[in-house]
């Protein structure tokens, strides 16, 4: 049935006028030209670029060549040609060829035949990494003394270490490519050449099970006939750093490097890290942590290092050879960390102490560049806030907790010197800088914004001020979360990957940012740190391992691989994850679940709004929810996720053993929790009914009053119309209610701006999204400014709900749209963008009483079905891409092909305003 409607809406969009098209966004494993590629099957993605409607995909060809030639004209060098296949598909078509190698360059070009005419695509090219263990041939190096390890109080201190080593060439060059990895954070050099702009690589994982390992070109830093130096700058990381009283110490720092030098005579030169490097600890980065900072002593330069000929000191030794920190190295999946953005600060001023303190405009995270006049031996340092205290006289720092967030250089000459760290990274608003006798100015400073390298897919704007400010403070809340994997927090002595803060947020993730790659790399980290009973710890890689017995915060490792399918059409995740979590369902089957229910639970609703401002978590056993409720509607939610992966899989036992253990939940979930007398759930709080409704547990012939139940306790004393809930009912407020007939209330509770709510976190200064919904008067042992767990449904709301950008029921990479807006009181105009995996999706709406402009942007090669309330009186013409135009009684309900679109009301009849 589903070819069949695809050929008739090829028949039906052939009807119109034909236009140019193009390609855009011609990808491998979602990256342009990718160098290090991990997947031993790649996958293959496009978007289709046209300003003509109804653009139809019919067929595509990929040919892969170990040539360039190869690849564009299919003859010689061919590996793998797909053939003509007729499919609409556009996103993660798997390569399907023979074996591809290790190392080896491939070169790839792709043609796509459409109903307005064909495109190819200019050739493009991707490189493997080294994808088996037995590929590595160089070892682990770096500097064997524990002696020099201190510590001050709970700190470790502990010095950068530097490798290098000096080779010489003497043939022409084809290509170059370094292979290397580190237990802790690593930059490297080439001829006195940064080799990449990566930072604070690679990616964390669960060391003893695997390190990432990075590929990188570096033809353009060699020097063919002449003399070479390779240099590695090697910090501490989460290798070797963490707070003392953790003693997750998993080594002292190591490197491995293999650079590969083709030559054009065919022949090949292998550099790798051996005993015949040099290295030393005696140079200026005294010490490195993520959690404290880094201390620069410029007395302790090392000069030209990472140049040939450089003449090595005394305190150069021959490296050590360093125990093997892990079982394998693995090719890393996802982009490393990078500055993506710079800024510059609104305003600087003297403090009570005579420190400066530097106003950045933005909570964000990473570090900060300083030109600054030194005074030998004078040390200046940067010390890290997110807000103020005694009327901005003095930073605020003791929600840092035992993180001390400086950074120090310390000159060894008068003049001017401009910094940066480069192994570490904070997170903060403001700065205070000590050690200068003179006001800086705002041009001394550059707040370098560090998080994955990742593009920017979402923007939304409406008449609503307040809700606008909050979708930016989501923005740069998800940004500064970003770190190799989601974190918690950015600043304080934690930054940890708590799954529980990303559950379901992760979806409204997406919509701002190209998570996919991190996504994938998570779902493999959390894989890795799972118990040899099934068991996934709430921290993941585990560097907390926390086996907490729960189901609320290991629920996000279905979550996230179900978004990655449903977002992106990825089902990578779900081939190789599956295994891994039908054990944590067996292990929650096993350990927590009895007479059909979840039994037991550990975090429960996290973070419901307290009634005093002072406390961290309620004291009011009338906020907060049965933990064993909500555990339970959790499950019940995955099991029909986990049934979809298995059918998807072609494991139909597993989806029908899914399915009864569902159906056994209903019933037992209704007769445990649904009081029929009066239409609620266990104690009546909103997030037993919401959660209840929104994963499929109430009766249909019982929502409604479920729902009025959910409505009034929220606007009644308790609450008066405002957030009701912790982490757990934020997962489902937004659409709870404006999915049910209440978008009126949802609408109302987004805009609030006095506790608790988001805007109250706005108009108390956040410029990013706070841990506790009373962060401004909790107490610091919890009270980060930077956490986006209360975030929930938030962000999904405002694309889905509010713009009504949704993925259509079944469909995956928004391949089939619905674009369905709510039209709540006091919002009139909303204004989206979403740049899916198939092209951006645009949604805008003016109201003017019951006059509605709508415009649409519909990606070349989708569809779209739009449903507008019937009250508009919009009614256009079937023809010029527009398919079917119904009614339901209430809805107008549109059809529509690719392309650009504007529907309008009229005072006395409808027209389609082309």
């Amino acid at each position: 049935m589903k070819r069949i409607a695809f050929l008739i809406l090829v028949a039906n969009a052939l009807l119109t006028a034909t236009a140019g098209i193009s390609l855009c966004k011609v990808l491998v494993e979602s990256q342009e030209n990718p160098v290090g590629v991990f997947n031993d099957k790649p996958r293959f993605s496009w978007q289709i670029s046209s300003n003509d409607r109804g653009v139809v995909q019919t067929a595509y060809q990929i040919t892969v060549a170990s040539s360039p030639n190869g690849a564009l004209n299919g003859k010689n060098n061919v590996i793998w040609n797909s053939g003509k296949v007729i499919s609409p598909k556009m996103v993660n078509i798997y390569y399907d060829g023979p074996a591809l190698e290790s190392r080896k360059l491939y070169y790839w070009s792709l043609k796509v035949w459409t109903n307005r005419g064909e495109a190819k695509s200019k050739v493009q090219h991707w490189s493997m990494a080294l994808l088996n263990q037995n590929d590595w041939h160089a070892k682990w190096i770096g500097v064997n003394d524990p002696e020099s390890v201190s510590y001050d109080s709970t700190r470790v201190i502990f010095p950068a270490r530097y490798l290098r080593k000096e080779f010489n060439l003497n043939s022409n060059i084809k290509r170059a490519t370094l292979y290397c990895s580190a237990g802790g954070s690593m930059v490297w050099y080439i001829n006195g050449n940064r080799v990449s702009t990566d930072v604070l690589a690679p990616l964390d994982s669960w060391f003893p099970e695997s390190i990432n390992a990075l590929t990188y070109d570096v033809t353009s830093f060699i020097n063919a006939h002449d003399d070479n130096a390779i240099g590695c700058l090697l910090g501490n990381g989460r290798f070797m750093g963490l707070r003392h009283e953790t003693r997750l110490h998993f080594g002292l720092p190591c490197a491995i490097a293999q650079l590969e030098i083709e030559h054009l005579d065919g022949s090949v030169t292998t550099i790798i890290t051996d005993q015949s490097w040099s290295a030393t600890n005696r140079g200026p980065v005294r010490n490195n942590s993520e959690f404290d900072g880094e201390t620069y002593d410029a007395h302790l330069q090392l000069g030209d290092w990472t140049l040939p000929h450089y003449s090595t000191t005394p305190v150069w030794k021959p490296c050590d050879i360093m125990p093997v920190p892990t079982k394998q190295l693995i090719a890393q999946m996802s982009p490393s960390q990078t500055i993506n953005e710079e800024l510059k600060p609104q305003r600087i001023w003297q403090d009570v102490n005579g420190n400066y303190i530097v106003d950045m405009g933005q909570n964000f995270a990473g570090w900060t560049r300083f030109t600054f006049h030194a005074r030998k031996d004078s040390p200046v340092s940067i010390h890290y806030a997110e807000s103020l205290k005694d009327g901005g006289n003095e930073i605020y720092d003791a929600n840092m907790r035992l993180a001390q967030t400086i950074d120090t250089y310390i000159p060894d000459r008068d003049g001017t010197v401009t910094w940066e760290p480069q192994l570490v990274y904070h997170g903060g608003r403001y700065l205070e800088i000590k050690g200068l006798d003179y006001q800086p100015s705002v041009d001394d400073f550059t707040a370098c914004v560090i998080h994955d390298r990742m593009s920017r897919t979402g923007h939304f704007s409406s008449s609503s001020n307040i809700l606008n400010r909050i979708h930016e403070a989501a923005y740069w809340g998800v940004r500064s979360n970003y770190h190799g994997m989601p974190v918690d927090c950015p600043q304080r002595d934690e930054k940890q990957g708590w799954l529980g803060d990303h559950a379901t947020g992760c979806y409204g993730e997406s919509f701002l940012l190209t998570n996919n790659l991190l996504y994938n790399k998570w779902a493999r980290d959390i894989e890795e740190s799972q118990g040899p009973n099934g068991e996934v710890s709430d921290v993941v890689p585990r560097l907390w391992t926390l086996y907490n017995h729960n189901v609320e915060w290991p629920c996000t490792y279905i979550y996230c691989v179900d978004m990655l399918y449903t977002r992106y059409g990825d089902d990578y995740a779900i081939r190789h994850r599956y295994d891994s979590m039908k054990r944590w369902v067996q292990w929650v089957k096993n350990n927590i679940f009895d007479d059909d229910l979840i039994s037991g639970f550990y975090y429960g609703d996290w973070c419901v709004p307290p009634e005093s401002p002072e406390l961290i978590h309620s004291k009011d056993p009338s906020r907060k929810t049965d933990g064993t409720l909500i555990g339970s509607a959790i499950f019940y939610d995955l099991l029909g996720k986990m049934a979809k992966f298995a059918r998807l899989l072609g494991r139909y036992d597993d989806a029908a053993q899914y399915n009864a253990t569902r159906a056994a939940m209903f019933t037992a979930y209704n007769k445990k929790y649904f009081n029929t007398e009066h239409g609620y759930y266990s104690t009546n709080t909103p997030t037993a009914n919401l959660l209840s409704i929104d994963v499929g547990l109430v009766p249909n012939d019982q929502v409604e009053r479920v729902m009025k139940n959910a409505a009034d306790v929220t606007l009644g004393p308790q609450w008066n119309g405002h957030v009701s809930g912790g982490v757990i009912a934020v997962q489902h407020l937004m659409r709870g209610f404006s999915r049910n007939g209440y978008e009126d209330l949802a609408l109302h509770i987004a805009t609030n701006e006095t506790y608790p709510s988001w805007g109250y976190m706005i108009n108390n200064g956040a410029t990013t999204i706070w841990e506790l919904w009373n962060g401004d008067t909790a107490d610091p042992a919890m009270n980060s400014g930077n956490h986006i767990m209360l975030l929930g449904d938030l962000v999904i709301w405002m694309y889905e709900d509010i713009a009504g950008i949704h993925n259509e029921h079944g469909a995956t990479g928004y391949d089939r749209i619905l674009l369905q807006p709510t039209f709540p009181s006091g919002l009139t105009h909303a204004d989206a963008s979403y740049e899916s995996v198939h092209g951006t999706i645009k949604s805008n709406w003016t109201l003017n009483g019951n006059q509605l402009a709508y415009s649409v942007t519909i990606p070349a090669g989708t569809t779209a079905r739009i449903v507008l309330p019937t009250r508009f009186g919009i009614k256009p013409k079937i023809g010029n891409g527009i398919y079917n135009v119904t009614t339901d009684g209430n809805n107008t309900i549109i059809a529509i092909g690719s392309g650009n679109y504007t529907f309008s009301s009229a005072r006395h009849h409808t027209r389609l305003a082309l």
